[in-house]
């Protein structure tokens, strides 16, 4: 069963670390993406020339359907990815807060830490920048680097996987979509759903609605 508790046991072999970005590395509450999916609605409304009833309706039914809003504007409208993730990502960063016990914890992590975000590279980095973790990992990796194929497909995991050299028997993925938690679990990785509501299924090995509580006991 998930849980908020964290036994070190379950860790042991675990030298490579995956962690989502939006809603996983800050909490929900600092309400980034809100200003992303207004963003969103406004781009589609734009290039598709609808109103923002049907473009909020198009933003969540791709989202749904392809795992991101970007996958579904691809497939189905031939849009180019760039200059919608430039766009959309253009957004403040100021209320995110530095969670120096969140850094520490990280830090502490053994082996490889990467993050692999939906998002693109350089929106990742000034996250990462705003909550003062830009040197906590080795790398980071956005929907470009899986040719714009989103989580939760399994090709974009093998993709950005094999870019990473991450092997599943020795690794562990912390996200707040449970959706994109099955092919990790399939990969052989320990899974962590970080979200404020649980979710079960035999994908999710554990559950914590606080990210840097649940790695105090990984690192303590």
């Amino acid at each position: 069963m998930p849980q908020n508790t964290c036994p070190r046991d379950d860790f042991h072999h675990v030298t490579q670390w995956v962690f989502d970005l939006d809603n996983t590395l800050y909490p929900p509450e600092m309400a980034l993406f809100d200003q992303i999916e207004v963003r969103m609605t406004a781009w589609v409304m734009d290039a598709l020339k609808v109103g923002k009833a049907e473009a909020d309706h198009l933003r969540q039914h791709y989202w749904a359907k392809y795992g991101t809003t970007l996958a579904g504007l691809m497939r189905e409208h031939n849009i180019d990815p760039d200059p919608y993730l430039h766009a959309v990502h253009d957004i403040s960063f100021d209320h995110l807060q530095v969670d120096h016990d969140l850094i520490r914890h990280i830090n502490t992590l053994p082996g490889k830490r990467i993050v692999y975000t939906n998002g693109s590279e350089p929106y990742a980095r000034n996250v990462l920048a705003a909550r003062g973790l830009e040197g906590c990992f080795d790398a980071v990796y956005g929907v470009e680097h899986a040719d714009f194929n989103p989580k939760p497909e399994r090709q974009a995991f093998d993709m950005v996987f094999a870019k990473a050299g991450i092997d599943g028997a020795k690794a562990a993925m912390f996200e707040d979509d449970a959706r994109n938690l099955a092919a990790p679990h399939d990969l052989g990785m320990r899974c962590v759903h970080v979200a404020p509501q649980r979710e079960t299924g035999d994908h999710i090995h554990h559950h914590t609605t606080d990210l840097t509580a649940f790695l105090s006991q990984l690192t303590a």
